[in-house]
């Protein structure tokens, strides 16, 4: 590993990591790729994957495996947000149950972590958000496969009761008395609930029926 200053990177590093430590300030948790190739005007994730691995080099980034948005300053830059510190070990998770069409998922208004009910990740996958309002959810089915998300993999998702167009939610479905995983749309009175899969058809739905439980914030691949 060659560690760098700043002034040693290079512009679209520099415009990067300023990115990063704005998204973390603004969101409470770090950007995706995507989050990053929409902001810098790269028009390659894979440009964006390559930089990354060369601020990793560089020393002012760690990188998460099997996360979407497993990213983490570790070096302080000039003009950012953020006072890099060190790293704790790992957070505890609750995990509450399976997302899945079925029977809706009780959040439950205090979260009591037991050991055998929970996951650990690391701290950087949090970002400055508050432990209390995070959980944990594993997805039983294939209908967000093209957002990278398999059957069996565990979503972190934030407890929200709102959501913008285009972020990825769990839902209580009143009417279908289901449960679900999709990104969100509010078009023009009801909610279109997409799927990221090749054959199935988006959900409408009434908005008065449609009721959010939490915004996903990363994604975990469980290895065995």
């Amino acid at each position: 590993m060659s560690a760098k200053t700043f002034d040693q990177l290079s512009e679209r590093q520099k415009n990067i990591l300023h990115f990063i430590d704005r998204y973390i300030h603004d969101n409470g948790f770090p950007p995706t790729i995507r989050d990053i190739v929409s902001a810098t005007n790269i028009t390659s994730t894979s440009v964006v994957n390559y930089n990354l691995n060369k601020l990793v080099e560089a020393g002012f980034i760690e990188r998460e495996t099997f996360s979407s948005r497993g990213l983490r300053l570790i070096k302080d830059i000039p003009g950012g947000y953020q006072t890099v510190k060190a790293s704790s070990d790992v957070l505890m998770i609750p995990l509450i149950g399976q997302i899945v069409a079925s029977e809706p998922v009780n959040v439950p208004d205090d979260f009591s972590t037991d050991p055998e009910d929970a996951i650990e990740i690391p701290p950087s996958m949090l970002g400055t958000m508050d432990l209390s309002e995070v959980y944990a959810l594993r997805v039983k089915g294939d209908s967000m496969i093209d957002a990278m998300i398999q059957d069996g993999d565990v979503v972190i998702l934030r407890r929200a009761e709102t959501a913008r167009n285009g972020e990825m939610v769990a839902v209580w479905l009143d009417e279908r008395s289901e449960t679900t995983l999709k990104r969100f749309y509010n078009e023009n009175g009801r909610v279109r609930l997409q799927p990221a899969h090749p054959t199935m058809d988006p959900i409408y739905v009434d908005p008065r029926h449609c009721h959010i439980q939490g915004k996903v914030v990363s994604v975990m691949r469980i290895v065995h």
